[in-house]
């Protein structure tokens, strides 16, 4: 007999347990972490010191060490530093909501990949624990904003752009960039790709079995150095190709010279080396027939790809 109570009292609860776990009809489940695009530095972003109130159409970047949080918000009246302006902001106002973006990036003087992946899911944890902290802490303040936490990685050398090359690199494994911060509600992409909306250019062709550069494309080289010296930003990635002609080894090398044609003529025109990537692609994704000499010319080429 007590088993079939037993029994019934498990049928009564597995409903309402199945139904508990449904999450709710019109929530929406959000990513804690990002994907950061690669090319960004914060000359991109707004210094939240230039404005006394905050824009919902604009991204700001706060240099702030995010994982100082738990610590300051232990004391009574906690120093923000340079998170200050965006604290008086959210004290005084109620603006829903605050897109809050953790950003770090892994040291560029590791490159060891194993070591590296190490540090990636650490930085990750740590910032992700350091907002969580923050957004507990300002629900006891009972502040009215939401939040919407995000963690992201840069690489450390794209975030500076040339003061990479011209002050001290810091040390640490881990370098907590700071915070990226957005007001309402409106969808945006917090890394805007520095590709994006890019000049596109037509491929180079060859003869078969053949990687000089013809004369003709002269005035395509001088564009395109032209438009990498005026977009600094940019690279460009050069994907050699061939036909089908020769075996897998030749074809492979073939199409490695030609896009090391392309850069030489690159370099010459004042193209910094470390902006041209070369790619050897061989007889791999043929835009032509290969039976009929066309094919065989239109095969024969490299793709300009601005990155």
């Amino acid at each position: 007999m007590k088993k079939l109570i037993l029994l019934l009292v498990v049928a009564l609860l597995l409903p309402a347990m199945a139904s508990a776990q449904k999450p709710k009809k019109g929530d929406k489940v959000v990513s804690p972490f990002i994907e950061g695009k690669q090319k960004v530095r914060k000359s991109d972003y707004d210094s939240i010191w230039k404005f006394t109130t905050f824009d919902a159409k604009k991204i700001y970047y706060c240099n702030f060490d995010y994982t100082s949080i738990p610590s300051r918000v232990e004391e009574r009246r906690p120093e923000w530093g340079s998170f200050t302006p965006v604290m008086n902001y959210l004290l005084n106002v109620s603006r829903s909501p605050m897109r809050m973006c953790a950003i770090f990036a892994v040291n560029p003087a590791i490159t060891d990949e194993a070591q590296r992946a190490e540090l990636i899911e650490q930085a990750k944890t740590e910032a992700l624990e350091s907002l969580q902290t923050y957004k507990a802490w300002a629900q006891e303040e009972e502040m009215k904003t939401k939040l919407q936490l995000n963690v992201a990685q840069v690489d450390y050398r794209y975030w500076q752009g040339t003061e990479y090359f011209t002050t001290e690199q810091p040390s640490d494994a881990i370098i907590h960039v700071g915070l990226l911060l957005y007001f309402g509600t409106k969808k945006v992409n917090l890394f805007p790709s520095a590709a994006e909306g890019a000049k596109g250019f037509n491929d180079v062709r060859f003869f078969p079995n053949d990687a000089t550069v013809v004369e003709s494309y002269e005035p395509l080289m001088d564009s395109l150095a032209t438009y990498l010296a005026e977009n600094d930003r940019l690279e460009v990635l050069l994907r050699g190709y061939s036909d089908n002609t020769g075996t897998d080894a030749y074809n492979k090398g073939l199409s490695r010279q030609r896009a090391v044609e392309i850069k030489k003529k690159l370099i010459a025109r004042g193209i910094p080396d470390y902006r041209i990537e070369i790619e050897a692609k061989g007889a791999d994704d043929p835009v032509g027939d290969n039976n009929t000499y066309e094919g065989r010319i239109a095969n024969n080429r490299v793709a300009i790809i601005i990155q």
